[in-house]
């Protein structure tokens, strides 16, 4: 019968003062026997359950010993004692924990009384069991001849129909050859199981569906049963369907008696492997909770069962309840027994094992009662995503979730800590307790999601689906809920932010930077040859109008002007769009006095501001306002022009007021006459600010709308001719003394020009207007020339051999075209053709950056993807640089995609920088629109993207797109504080530790050194792209090779057999062909993806 509820605290560890007063005629047994209390325990196990048992021991005030093989050094539970012994010098991993002989000897060596086996490894080896007793140590378990019997499945069983407990249909004994499944199948049908005769856990254990899969099973199942428990019997039983596996607790004493702690639901099983366990089992009728509990006691006391012990049972859809085996000794799960029922099961082992009475130790039938429900999960380093293939590596990051009603058992689980392919993959047990079982599983989530494991994968996300699924939560599963439940393998990705950004940084530390130039260009060796300088003075220009009339006299003179004023954009925005902004302060300087004798004519030269700043100070290694300056005092007499990005000033982001008035200050200080101000979205309070700035420094207001769409298509019409009108009323009346229209991606055509041009003329008849285009269609000098008919002031312009493609349309065409006509600039053809050739010749020095190495032309395809002239050069570049340079096509799919996600944006600096950030993004990942909508609740965008949907940079015109906008994550008040702190010596692995401080605490991680990496031998790796090399699916070692070289194999044949935490995966032919070379043997060790063989079609 269940009871529910009852004092927890009667029932605290055992309660262990009031035990020893109990008199010994309590006992159920009239034999006496003698109490020899235990000093000194030795765990013959490793890991977490070492650790569990040490804390237990400890408790009790009991010395603790551990033992460790070679390849645990490092581990924890060898901390965790008061001693620790090497054995198994020489042997394997898993094979020196199998070594009864040096473990005894550590043991007598060293005083122990007592040997507890944990689970696994020797736990259910009677030899091992006997061994301790032939020496005079205590086995903390039954005694050898109960472990004999109930380790051997066949004679288990026989004793459970003696005591009339239903079993399963089966071999009377272990089989000894494959012919002996054969003919048991035959008996039977399939399906059938193999199980270890001598083992659980798993290990040994394979289900046959069909008879052609016989013979691979059978030998799978023998070999991982012999490396596991040191014997490969098996023996066969029909294979029930779609069971529950239900276990009850038991624990008996010295004197006969046996009780029973209820029972746990382990039906959520991965090949046979426990990966969530439940108590007690929901759903389960009482009636067959007295049978399974009334059936296990039977058993036990039958065969005189001493300590703990688990009796485990099939339980299928009619209610039948079938015995499977009895492992005698404690289980991984223990743990949520011990949860609900306040029983400390280990304490108890450890008092039994010296001669107590459960009686005398509190532990009667009638006192042990269920309280709440408790679940486990086995935290492990396995990938659900690949088929739960073991990881391995360093956990370079570890934090656990804990709070109240969590609790943790581990060992290996701290940051530093190597997961080996050695042993089992459990990293972590976490075990949550709750009222009922969505209390506990809700605790159990939560604790889930605080973890943080980085360095290898795990199954934290699959387990987050579990207990998350209705059916586990409300209603009852069975073994077969993985494998029908698919869902669980929908896995949200780990953003895994701060790692990424350590790796990145420890790379670059360690190999310098990763961007390479994506041509082989060297500069020119031919330095370029200045054009005559006549001498004296430079003559008047415009800027003698400024200084000696003020900004609005200069706006009036700009408008009564008879002809075509030109800006140059050579010093700035020209070689920006083509050499990445790259020219250096000298080459300006050597060219600026030709300029002021011969150009004197000019309305501006554009020469600062925009990315200046940042190329200047990043790659130039140059001080931005020095240039200015020196320029200045070179060029006297010209107008100079900045791009000022509004509240932005010259940088990405929105700075303060104060900030940007200040700058402009300086700015108009240090030589500077003529302020563009924009905003990338057109956004008007920054806009305002911008223009507030440039006006109180006294400089020239130049307010700038930038363009986009196309005013002449009725069927674009959000930024429609009416839209750019009002945007002007505002600007006019905002104070600006020029207006300007700023066409970054070259999108205006003549017709449009003569639309939009127009229109402003007509409402503003005394504004000097100014255009500034790019020439990426090759359509510029045609949309200018239209300006100019419709009553533009201004075009921009840059000298030829600095012109065309993205940059601006070409000044030699400009002034050619307008020659002897109203709009006739005044510049002289000679000097543009001087002009040109020192810049034809400088342009060679800055090969490696120019845009034409990886671009032969413009394309006008800028109609459709409206890429700004700058950025798509620097796209260009970045998407060579990335590898994607083949992809450029659907880079600039991927834009137009992009701009239409965030709501068809103005693109400038920085709008643009954020849609070339997501379509590199959606290339990156290989994302079509429609999927960046459906799962932007999930994708880790860009920090751009990011930021924009935060309105950093303003509110776009039509507002934020939506529900895109709502559905993206959009974080807030996190930031992460780095700082590097040393590099580490070489390894054996050619790797490099490199050490941070991330937000106060120590983090390291391993880079591989590419250079030291060339002088060392490696395996070779299966390259993926090859479709007859075969990889590692996994790290782990070689069993079996079973082909050999010249050898023909068909699609789907075995090759070879790897081992990898106890477990084994074949490796099957993924084509029919010829093997050309084998590169392993039997005991190699490999690596994730290490080449195993080649194949040939």
């Amino acid at each position: 019968m269940l009871l529910i509820g009852g004092s927890r605290s009667a029932l605290g560890l055992l309660a262990v003062r009031r035990a020893c007063c109990l008199s010994r005629a309590t006992h159920s047994s009239p034999h006496a026997l003698e109490y020899k209390p235990i000093k000194k325990v030795m765990v013959a196990n490793r890991g977490e359950i070492a650790i569990r048992v040490f804390r237990a021991c400890t408790e009790l005030g009991i010395r603790t010993v551990a033992v460790y093989s070679e390849q645990d050094t490092g581990q924890m539970h060898r901390q965790k004692a008061d001693e620790a012994y090497l054995i198994g010098k020489g042997l394997p991993p898993v094979a020196a924990y199998l070594d009864i002989p040096d473990i005894i000897k550590v043991a007598k060596e060293n005083d122990v009384d007592a040997i507890h086996p944990g689970y696994g490894f020797l736990s259910e080896r009677s030899d091992f069991a006997q061994a301790c007793a032939d020496v005079g140590v205590r086995f903390i378990g039954p005694s050898p001849e109960v472990v004999r019997q109930m380790g051997d499945k066949v004679e288990a069983r026989a004793l459970a129909i003696r005591a009339g407990v239903p079993v399963v249909p089966g071999t009377d004994g272990p089989i000894t050859c494959l012919s002996e499944a054969q003919e048991f199948s035959k008996t039977y049908g399939f399906p059938i199981i193999f199980k270890a005769a001598y083992g659980g856990g798993g290990r040994g254990m394979r289900v046959v569906k069909e008879y052609e899969e016989l013979e691979e099973n059978y030998q799978r199942a023998h070999s991982e049963a012999l490396a596991a428990f040191g014997n490969g019997a098996l023996f066969v039983e029909k294979f029930i369907e779609r069971p529950r596996h239900i276990e009850v607790q038991i624990l008996g004493d010295k004197y006969g008696n046996v009780i029973h702690l209820y029972e746990r639901d382990c039906s959520i099983q991965r090949r046979h492997q426990k990966v969530v366990e439940i108590a007690p089992a929901v759903q389960l009728d009482p009636h067959l909770r007295d049978r399974l509990t009334a059936d296990s006691v039977n058993l036990a006391r039958q065969v005189g069962y001493e300590n703990a012990g688990t009796v485990e049972f099939l339980v299928d859809k009619h209610g039948r309840h079938y015995f499977i085996e009895v492992n005698s000794r404690l289980q991984v799960e223990h743990t949520v027994t011990e949860q609900i029922t306040d029983v400390d099961l280990v304490h108890a082992q450890l008092r039994v094992c010296e001669g107590r009475s459960l009686p005398e130790l509190g532990l009667k039938q009638d006192n042990i009662r269920i309280n709440g429900f408790a679940i486990q999960c086995r935290v492990t380093t396995e990938d659900p995503a690949r088929g739960f293939q073991p990881d391995t590596g360093r956990l370079e990051v570890f934090r656990s979730g804990e709070g109240m009603g969590i609790r943790l058992d581990s060992a290996s689980a701290f940051q530093g800590a190597v997961i080996s392919p050695h042993y089992d993959s459990l990293l972590v047990k976490v075990i949550a307790s709750g009222k009922d079982l969505p209390a506990a599983a809700a605790k159990m989530h939560r604790a889930l999601a605080e973890f943080r494991v980085r360095g290898v994968k795990t199954n934290i996300p699959f387990l987050q689906n579990v207990l998350s699924n209705d059916q586990f939560l409300y209603g009852t599963v069975d073994t077969q809920f993985i494998d029908e439940n698919q869902e669980l393998f929908n896995l949200k990705p780990v953003q895994n932010r701060a790692q990424k950004l350590l790796h990145y940084l420890g790379h670059v530390m360690v190999n310098g930077p990763t961007t390479p130039i994506p041509v082989k260009a060297k500069p020119s060796s031919i330095d370029p040859v200045i054009p005559p300088i006549p001498l004296g003075d430079p003559p008047v220009g415009f800027r003698d109008v400024l200084l000696r009339e003020g900004p609005e006299g200069f706006a009036k003179a700009v408008r009564a002007h008879k002809g075509l004023l030109l800006m140059d954009t050579t010093f700035r925005d020209a070689h920006q769009s083509l050499l990445a902004t790259r020219v250096r302060t000298h080459d300006l300087k050597e060219i600026a006095p030709f300029v002021a004798h011969n150009f004197s004519n000019l309305f501006s030269v554009e020469n600062w501001g925009g990315a200046t700043f940042d190329v200047a100070m990043r790659f130039l290694c140059e001080c931005p306002w020095k240039r200015l300056q020196e320029l200045r005092a070179l060029v006297p007499n010209v107008p100079f022009q900045m791009l000022l990005r509004g509240a932005n000033a010259v940088g990405y982001t929105n700075y303060p007021d104060n900030a940007v008035f200040k700058f402009c200050e300086v700015a108009k200080e240090n030589g500077m006459d003529i302020f563009r101000v924009f905003d990338s979205l057109n956004y008007l309070p920054n806009l305002m600010l911008g223009m507030e700035a440039a006006g109180a420094a006294g400089g020239v207001v130049e307010a700038s709308i930038s363009y986009t769409g196309d005013v002449s298509d009725p069927m674009r019409q959000k930024y429609s001719l009416e839209y750019y009108l009002k945007l002007a009323d505002e600007l006019v009346k905002a104070g600006t003394h020029i207006l300007n229209i700023k066409d970054m991606a070259g999108l205006l055509k003549p017709d449009s020009s003569r639309m939009l041009i127009g229109a402003l003329r007509d409402r503003f008849p005394d504004m000097p207007i100014h255009v500034h285009t790019h020439d990426t269609a090759g359509a510029g000098v045609a949309a200018m020339l239209a300006c100019a008919e419709a009553g533009a002031d201004i075009v921009d312009v840059a000298v030829d051999s600095m012109a065309g493609m993205t940059s601006q349309p070409s000044m030699g065409a400009i002034v050619a075209c307008t020659k002897g006509t109203k709009y006739n600039t005044g510049i002289s053809l000679d000097n543009v053709y001087d002009y040109s050739e020192y810049w034809e010749v400088t342009r060679g020095l800055y090969a490696p950056f120019d845009c034409t190495a990886t671009m032969k032309s413009g394309n006008a395809d800028v109609y459709e993807n409206e890429i700004p002239g700058g950025q798509y050069t620097n796209l260009h570049f970045q998407a060579h640089s990335m590898g994607l340079g083949h992809k450029f096509k659907e880079v600039k799919k991927s834009y137009t995609e992009a701009n239409k996600l965030l709501g068809d944006l103005i693109k400038v600096t920085p709008s643009s920088k954020i849609v070339g950030d997501l379509a590199q993004f959606m290339v990156q990942n290989s994302l079509t629109r429609s999927e960046v909508e459906e799962r932007a609740d999930e994708l880790s965008f860009p920090l751009s993207v990011v930021e924009f949907l935060q309105g950093h940079i303003g509110i776009p015109h039509g507002g934020f797109p939506e529900p895109f906008r709502s559905k993206v994550e959009l974080e807030r008040g996190k930031t992460l504080h780095i700082k590097a702190l040393a590099l580490g010596d070489l390894n054996r692995a050619g790797q490099r530790e490199v050490f941070f401080e991330l937000n106060g605490q120590l983090r390291s991680v391993l880079v591989k050194d590419t250079v030291a990496m060339k002088e060392m031998h490696f395996h070779p790796k299966a390259l993926k792209d090859v479709r007859g090399q075969v990889g590692a699916p996994m790290p782990g070692k070689v069993v079996e090779v079973k082909v050999k070289q010249g050898q023909v194999v068909e699609k789907g044949q075995p090759l070879c057999v790897l081992s990898a935490m106890k477990m084994e995966t074949v490796v099957n032919s993924p084509l029919s062909g010829t093997v050309v070379k084998v590169y392993v043997n039997a005991d190699s060790s490999l690596e994730g993806d290490d080449l195993i063989l080649e194949i040939t079609e």
